[in-house]
């Protein structure tokens, strides 16, 4: 099962759970700002921007079925589903794009590269980036799986999931190097419940273009 198949296969019964850090997001975010949420799923974030009175909004994914419940749950807001590698949108014309447990899904480095590069063109000179993601996480049953998928996958800290999800897990080192081209300015350390209700090591990211 490749990853489109596996979120199209969930979109239905999949609930996400990572906290959205709306008082740290409206430091760097005024209430008109272009807003984009790139792997934006059934559309969690977007709503609770949506309702903290956030007015241009969209959402990228690139699982049709997430996109369909997403316009079902929120009509108000515009959904798209998009291609691997390419965000329908012309330069600079974005304020501020959101990735909310995307690079999770992106085993390769490359991959990853390529998406960055894709929200630097989008965004304006100066415009914000929002991450939340996970970091390694240190205990054995993690350090196992880890070392077992090594190999297959290609990167330390990717692994497959019972039910056919790839994810990774990023050191520190990786997060500093994918957003070089950013100014930092928030990076914190959070502890989040997993899709599967495990505990792991997070991160909070705000980033202006440079």
């Amino acid at each position: 099962m490749d990853q489109k198949e596996y979120w199209n296969s969930v979109s239905e019964t999949k609930t996400f759970t990572l906290p959205f850090n709306s008082e740290s997001f409206s430091k760097y975010v005024n209430k008109d700002a272009v807003i984009v949420d790139i792997g934006c799923g059934y559309g969690r974030v977007l709503r609770i921007l949506k309702d903290e009175g956030y007015t241009d909004l969209t959402g990228f994914d690139f699982s049709d079925l997430m996109i369909s419940r997403a316009k079902r749950e929120c009509p108000e807001i515009r959904f798209e589903t998009m291609e691997e590698g390419k965000i329908p949108l012309e330069d600079e014309s974005t304020d501020t794009v959101i990735l909310f447990a995307v690079l999770t899904c992106i085993v390769s480095d490359e991959k990853q590269e390529e998406l960055i590069k894709e929200i630097r063109r989008i965004l304006k000179p100066g415009g914000i980036l929002y991450v939340n993601d996970y970091l390694l996480n240190p205990d054995d049953r993690n350090q196992e799986r880890y070392r077992k998928y090594e190999k297959e996958l290609g990167v330390f800290g990717a692994f497959v999931l019972p039910e056919g999800a790839i994810c990774r897990h990023h050191t520190e080192e990786h997060i500093e190097e994918l957003f070089r081209d950013f100014e930092t300015r928030e990076y914190d350390h959070i502890v989040y419940t997993t899709m599967n209700g495990h505990q792991s090591p997070g991160f909070t990211y705000i980033g202006k273009k440079k």
